[in-house]
């Protein structure tokens, strides 16, 4: 019996595979749980359907996110901070912040997609780097004054 998985099976695929299986264990495991459908011809062109729809979205995501880190890597933020003697800052400055001010200037980047490259305990320029996409990130840099 051949068969499409909804979810991935350990040991036996990932979703949206055709695999072969037993009757058995299809009709009376991966069915009725819900991992599985049978794989007739109209389920398989369906799939396959899905699978083009699905990477059409994908590279336009991709695409927007390539933009926007080209936008992101030009650039320049001032992030004020309270410091004292010899530019030593009280606390630090955290993705957070980076992302407040990011978001004030257009871009709705999540805190946790952003990663500074050091501990920001200082004024001066530091850089930090946005995971936009799967496979695309922006380096950008940012400087930390004194208010």
């Amino acid at each position: 019996m051949n068969v499409i998985l909804t979810k991935d099976v350990d040991n036996l695929g990932a979703e949206g595979e055709v695999v072969a299986v037993k009757d058995g264990y299809g009709r009376n495991f991966l069915i009725p749980r819900g991992m599985a459908r049978m794989a007739t011809a109209g389920a398989v062109r369906a799939r396959e359907e899905e699978l083009r729809q699905q990477s059409r979205k994908v590279s336009a995501l991709a695409d927007s996110a390539r933009a926007v880190a080209r936008e992101l890597e030009g650039i320049e933020l001032t992030v004020p901070v309270r410091a004292g003697e010899e530019g030593r800052i009280f606390g630090s400055v955290t993705a957070q912040q980076i992302a407040d001010l990011l978001t004030k200037r257009g871009f709705a980047i999540d805190r946790r997609r952003i990663e500074l490259d050091e501990d920001v305990r200082a004024t001066g320029v530091y850089s930090a780097t946005a995971k936009l996409h799967a496979d695309v990130t922006a380096r950008f840099k940012f400087e930390v004054v004194p208010e």
